[in-house]
């Protein structure tokens, strides 16, 4: 689709597709081809400044929060049932507006509606306590929502993650104003429409499109917002925490990741070695979670790197919309050029690049492509392995024992996710402890878990989403007392 037939996408005020009130719009682009989808409003400060308050309003009215909770848990899964029918739909949306496979795609869809359908049946298991105290009355506690929560989502796993924000603050009574990616808007737009059909309450679900320095500034910054979720890059994220210091604005944090896969010599190495390459290369490496340090123990290093290499270049590097693509384009031009840079930076460092890094020809040399890139001869203090490339590239490292498996491993300012692979169950557990991460998994590439807490240590981030947890986040503890007099 060429730019003069791009549709444009409004924002979403109070359950209306609205134009910015400047009539600014700003394009987005299919990664694959470079072609503009759509033309997309981009929200200024008085627009975000009509949404929270609109929000606000919502909440203050008590239509939400204060609806039963069955009543509230049967919307949310009416949110769920209509993703499940119109997986492909959304999918067709996510993959061409975020260049992810087709297939991949799918699945996280199903994962949206899985999230939204966790969630509504979580509504009315929410309670708080009876507390014996010291005095002559009843102690009790209960969780109440927040008001409007401002939740700010990153590029690569758009609609995954506002579902991730969106389900628990709903469940909770909240009402959510969402500032998508600038270069993924899409899908956060479409679900609006979804949530409005399920019966969600007009103005309860705002989205407003638009520049994090503009839009997303605004919306943190906002008096009425009572919490900010955010996920994206640590260096944001210090600035998010700034911003909510205004106002002591409750602040949860996803960032960064330089996640390490620690291999020992006893582990399976033909499964480690396909579930690791995925740990990296899905999303074409653009994930907080990938497995972009892998460290193994010397007897097993040669036979890892040799099969890790051979199967990294039968990678399928092709268009989303082929069902047999393996790995799509990376999200802009810029990034891709972000991505080549570090690729030059672990040359200049004396890294050994096996593989990778070429620009594909032909069909695909319209769009963001980057083949797969696998170092040797690195060392724990370089800058690729140091700091967060996001694309698709790894180093291999060699090491000597448990104890340095530990040290390399925690030589990073991040701490969000990580694997680890052996048949040694004592190793494992000692392992898993030592090792300064929010998430880890034994003999699997695979950290996320609707029901299980999402989170990181260190730079990676405050707080945790998904799972029980999460509603925790966004709500707050009130204690009351009760004389008995």
């Amino acid at each position: 689709m060429v730019a003069t037939q791009a549709t444009f996408e409004g924002l979403v005020i109070g359950g209306k597709r609205v134009a910015a009130s400047d009539g600014r719009t700003a394009p987005t682009t299919d990664p694959a081809t470079g072609e503009v989808i759509a033309q997309v409003a981009q929200a200024n400060a008085a627009d975000v400044d009509t949404a929270v308050k609109t929000a606000h309003a919502r909440y203050s009215e008590g239509r939400w929060h204060e609806m039963h909770t069955r009543e509230r848990g049967q919307i949310l899964q009416r949110i769920a049932n209509l993703i499940r029918e119109r997986i492909d739909f959304l999918a067709q949306i996510e993959s061409r507006d975020g260049g992810k496979p087709i297939g991949a795609a799918r699945g996280e869809m199903g994962s949206v509606a899985n999230t939204f359908e966790y969630y509504a049946g979580a509504v009315n298991k929410i309670h708080g306590q009876t507390i014996p105290v010291n005095a002559n009355g009843t102690h009790m506690t209960f969780r109440e929502p927040f008001g409007v929560c401002a939740l700010i989502i990153p590029w690569n796993f758009p609609l995954v993650i506002t579902a991730w924000k969106v389900a628990p603050a709903l469940a909770m009574g909240n009402t959510v104003v969402v500032k998508p990616a600038s270069a993924t808007p899409l899908s956060a737009l479409a679900l609006a429409d979804l949530v409005l059909e399920a019966g969600l309450p007009e103005g309860v679900f705002n989205v407003v499109t638009g520049s994090g320095s503009v839009a997303g500034n605004a919306l943190a910054m906002h008096p009425l917002v009572r919490k900010i979720s955010f996920t994206g890059s640590t260096e944001i994220g210090m600035g998010v925490m700034k911003q909510a210091a205004d106002g002591i604005k409750r602040v949860s944090l996803e960032l960064g990741g330089k996640s390490a896969n620690i291999v020992f010599a006893d582990a399976r190495i033909d499964a480690c070695v396909e579930s690791s390459l995925w740990s990296v290369y899905d999303n074409a490496g653009q994930d907080c979670c990938s497995r972009s340090r892998i460290l193994v123990e010397r007897p097993v290093y040669d036979e890892f790197v040799e099969k890790f290499v051979n199967r990294t270049k039968t990678m399928k590097v092709g268009l989303p919309t082929d069902e047999s693509t393996e790995m799509g384009p990376l999200i802009t031009t810029s990034h891709r050029d972000s991505v080549i840079n570090y690729i030059h930076i672990g040359d200049d460092e004396g890294a050994k690049r096996l593989c990778g890094g070429e620009i594909p020809r032909g069909v695909l040399s319209k769009g963001n492509f980057l083949t797969p890139v696998v170092y040797s001869n690195v060392t724990s203090n370089m800058r690729i392995m140091q700091e967060e490339v996001f694309g698709p590239v790894v180093g291999i490292m060699p090491f000597d024992g448990e104890a340095e498996a530990i040290r390399f491993a925690n030589d990073s300012p991040y701490g969000l996710s990580g694997s680890l692979w052996t048949r040694d169950i004592g190793r494992a557990l000692r392992v898993a402890r030592a090792v300064e991460t929010g998430m880890l998994s034994i003999n699997s590439s695979s950290s996320v878990h609707i029901e299980a807490p999402f989170g990181g240590m260190k730079q990676s981030g405050i707080g945790r989403e998904q799972g029980m947890t999460a509603l925790e986040h966004y709500s707050e503890l009130k204690s009351v007392f009760i004389a008995n007099d």
